[in-house]
């Protein structure tokens, strides 16, 4: 499917229009904190590497000038403690070596009350950690939202039992919090913005998204399974109590083939507000999305990337979707041209050309389950109040480029029944 529009020429002068203003806020000051001497430095790092299991590494009211990475290599029962994001503050802006900023692999761990500022690659990064908490941190690019900034700000990879409670992310070149290949997840009551993605959860089981604001990123919150990684098929996520609103920040990310970094959120439509992709069993509810100028909801299978959609153990499809019970506000903002995505449904959607739609399907099914999408074969259910009132558009994909249709049709994802299970009860005491 990849380069399937030819953008028609009337449209192409709206290009400028649909590209939305940077977001330059920042979250704290930290310019005017007291500054840890050279022997301060020097001994937050040591305690990174000293401290024994069941210890507490204190991080002092002060800015830290890091120019090595803070590592906290397989301890158990660990807490590290600041004096709060807007008090406590590690910037990696002089790193010269290594990628993360601090980088946790362990058992049991809890970090809370401080700000990490300009990694080169990923703010704080947890892999292969059972029972890992992130409270109270800030995590951000000083500079804005550059290209050159680092991938993800709060990135737990290949975990076990995961809290995110009361951080903020923001100015990340892909997403601002990540969960990607892990089990047993809670995000709440966070704030991402001015990210490419703001909360995304990747190739998961067991994940509960919700009581947290997704603002002013090019998408919002995302679902997505992806081939090859050593984590397959993720399933069951929950999204709800959500603010996804005014997503229709500019996607910086490196483009794809642009190097080691590029990544597929370079292909997300600025004005996404949640996207699934790949994505099973996921239940969407109580959230408002609200004025994200491209879409609200898109549900997509992986085909529509136009990559290889084939790999052991994983499927290239979206289903077992509930979404109820949200609240929707359309912008009179042009939705976006400058991506393939953004193309097709502001060309191609069923309400007119250049209209923001409130729940997109690109309509690409299994055919060895049923030979028509009729039958709701990949079990997408829709249930919205008001969907009567909803721009919705089904799309017919399965020829490519050369027979594109839209459907508004959404009858035949009414009446289903599709149950989502998660159970994230073991991680009320982390």
């Amino acid at each position: 499917m990849k380069h399937f529009i030819q953008l028609p020429l009337f449209v192409l002068f709206l290009i400028l229009a649909a590209c939305s203003s940077r977001s330059n806020e920042q979250t704290f000051d930290s310019s005017k904190l007291p500054r840890a001497t050279e022997a301060q430095v020097e001994k937050l790092v040591e305690d990174f590497i000293m401290v024994e299991d069941g210890g507490t590494i204190t991080i002092e009211p002060l800015f830290y000038d890091l120019k090595t990475q803070l590592i906290l290599d397989n301890k158990k029962n660990i807490k590290i403690i600041g004096a709060g994001m807007d008090q406590s503050v590690l910037s990696f802006r002089n790193l010269k070596t290594g990628g993360e900023g601090v980088k946790i692999v362990g058992e049991n761990i809890l970090i809370e009350n401080f700000s990490v500022e300009d990694a080169p690659g990923d703010g704080i990064k947890s892999q292969h950690t059972d029972g890992i908490t992130f409270r109270k941190l800030n995590v951000t690019w000083t500079n804005g939202d550059k290209s050159k900034n680092g991938t993800y700000a709060i990135y737990p990879v290949q975990c076990k039992n995961v809290v995110i409670d009361g951080c903020i992310a923001s100015h990340s070149k892909d997403a601002g919090i990540y969960v990607g290949q892990s089990e047993n997840i809670i995000v709440k009551n966070s704030l991402a913005f001015g990210n490419v993605a703001g909360i995304e959860i990747e190739n998961c089981d067991n994940a509960e998204v919700f009581d947290n604001v997704a603002r002013d990123n090019a998408g919002g919150i995302l679902v997505f399974n992806l081939p090859g990684l050593p984590k397959s098929d993720g399933r069951g996520t929950k999204i709800y109590n959500n603010e996804v609103i005014d997503n229709n920040h500019e996607n910086f990310a490196t483009p794809l083939g642009d190097g080691p970094n590029g990544n597929t959120v370079t292909m997300i439509p600025p004005g996404s507000g949640i996207i699934l992709l790949a994505a099973k069993e996921v239940e969407i509810f109580n959230n408002k999305i609200h004025r994200n100028k491209t879409t609200g909801l898109a549900i997509a299978s992986y085909q529509i990337t136009g990559f290889p959609a084939e790999a052991p153990n994983w499927s290239p499809y979206s289903h077992d979707i509930y979404v109820h019970d949200n609240s929707y506000e359309r912008t009179l903002k042009i939705p976006d041209l400058t991506r393939e995505l953004g193309q097709l449904i502001s060309v191609y959607n069923a309400h007119g050309k250049a209209k923001t739609q409130d729940i997109v399907y690109d309509g690409i099914w299994d055919t060895e389950i049923s030979d028509k999408i009729e039958t709701n074969p990949m079990r997408i259910c829709l249930q919205e109040k008001g969907m009567d009132k909803l721009h919705f558009t089904m799309f017919y994909l399965m020829d490519g480029e050369d027979n594109i249709e839209s459907f508004k049709d959404y009858n035949p994802f009414q009446g289903c029944n599709v149950n989502v299970s998660t159970d994230v009860s073991n991680l009320a005491s982390l």
